[in-house]
């Protein structure tokens, strides 16, 4: 399954985005979106993850519009590793009570740590309480690509990949290794991720893939 990551400002453009997909992320921090259309947004009943990364909004204003999109039907919930723990539980916890899925995401944008410092972060996800561990790092060197895809032999629900570009193969063979979904970008517009590949183009590799 492919998720496409949607920064898109504009809020029809987003609707007609998620329409054609089988599952979307909503970069809240990119979209700028206001109670309103998150609400407009998030009731559209379609498979949405609500993502705000701490970049524009103050850890307030993030959890409010987190919440926001939880109440309003997110299936995903996005949390950062690095957030402090009385954030992360209280969000963990209404995101629960409103039967909204966690991911609990670490991101590391300078390098591909060792793989039993990558299966502890992942550990630690999962003990903070997430249902779906997201461990994104950026491939330097091809062996980084066989770190993260090692991780997929460990139990739980995961989704583990490299950005940049020797990482790309990992964001096609994640889903043949048991990755709950694998992130794309829009088909115009701007990426969310350095590596990102467009929608119909993944969703053309992996249909070619399985046809073999």
């Amino acid at each position: 399954m492919i998720c496409v990551s949607i920064c898109e400002k504009d809020i029809q453009k987003c609707l007609a985005i998620i329409e054609k997909t089988e599952i979307s992320e909503i970069r809240l921090d990119m979209t700028e979106f206001g109670d309103d259309e998150i609400e407009k947004v998030f009731s559209c009943r379609k498979r949405l993850i609500a993502t705000c990364r701490p970049i524009k909004y103050s850890p307030e204003r993030q959890m409010e519009i987190l919440k926001k999109a939880i109440q309003c039907g997110a299936t995903y919930v996005d949390i950062e590793y690095e957030a402090p723990d009385e954030y992360k539980q209280e969000l963990i916890d209404y995101a629960h009570h409103h039967e909204c899925y966690v991911i609990i995401s670490y991101h590391n944008y300078e390098m591909t740590p060792e793989v039993e410092e990558l299966e502890q972060i992942m550990k630690n996800c999962f003990a903070q309480g997430c249902d779906v561990a997201k461990i994104v790092t950026l491939v330097r060197v091809n062996r980084d690509n066989s770190k993260l895809l090692s991780l997929y032999k460990s139990p739980g629900r995961l989704i583990a990949f490299g950005m940049g570009d020797l990482g790309k193969i990992t964001r096609i063979v994640a889903p043949f290794l048991g990755a709950e979904f694998t992130y794309a970008a829009m088909d115009e517009g701007e990426p969310t991720a350095p590596g990102q590949i467009r929608y119909t183009r993944l969703k053309d590799f992996i249909g070619s893939i399985q046809q073999i």
